[in-house]
């Protein structure tokens, strides 16, 4: 008996019918506010592997350099207001809750100047926050990011779990009450 149970636990976890971290039904059911806007998926979607540039010249990454934490991905621009708005909210949420098992990752995607988004992150006081680009937007392309903000939760195996258009209070309760029962829950 033990053994048909097992069996049935490994296949729904295979079949991605049990996440395998996180706790995506607790998560959804703790939106409020700005939050209600994040849209979760019935079953988790792959994530594009396009590189983008990374920060001060060091090269290039694709996202599954950061596989094995939750990574909420946030697509932006220098020119865009309510991106500009959130940014300094997105920086609260990674310095409470940035670690070894999530990570705030920030893309300027399209035409963003170095010098430009530099300028912005001094002058807002940003110093825990990538400043990756994506200046020919194949990254957003290849993850349909149409308009701007949009910002996207991936779980620790890569796959895009949740979206949400346009801006959103990333500081707020609820976005790290959703946020900690993902991170936190047992795997």
């Amino acid at each position: 008996m033990k053994r048909i149970v097992a069996a049935a636990l490994y296949m729904a976890l295979a079949l991605g019918a049990i996440p395998a971290h996180g706790d995506v039904t607790t998560a959804a059911g703790l939106r409020t506010g700005d939050m209600k806007k994040l849209v979760f998926h019935t079953t988790p979607e792959a994530v594009s592997n396009a590189s983008f540039d990374l920060a001060d010249d060091a090269g290039t990454a694709t996202l599954e350099d950061f596989e094995g934490k939750y990574i909420l991905l946030n697509f932006w621009a220098t020119w865009c207001a309510p991106c500009r708005h959130e940014m300094p909210m997105l920086s609260e949420l990674q310095t409470e809750l940035g670690g070894d098992n999530f990570e705030v990752v920030t893309i300027a995607t399209g035409r963003n100047s170095p010098a430009g988004i530099s300028k912005f992150f001094a002058d807002t006081g940003i110093d825990n926050l990538p400043r990756h680009q994506d200046p020919k937007q194949t990254l957003a392309a290849q993850m349909g990011i149409f308009g701007l903000p949009i910002t996207v939760i991936i779980n620790p195996e890569g796959q895009e779990i949740a979206r949400l258009r346009g801006d959103a209070d990333w500081s707020s309760d609820s976005a790290k009450a959703v946020l900690s029962a993902l991170i936190n829950a047992p795997s």
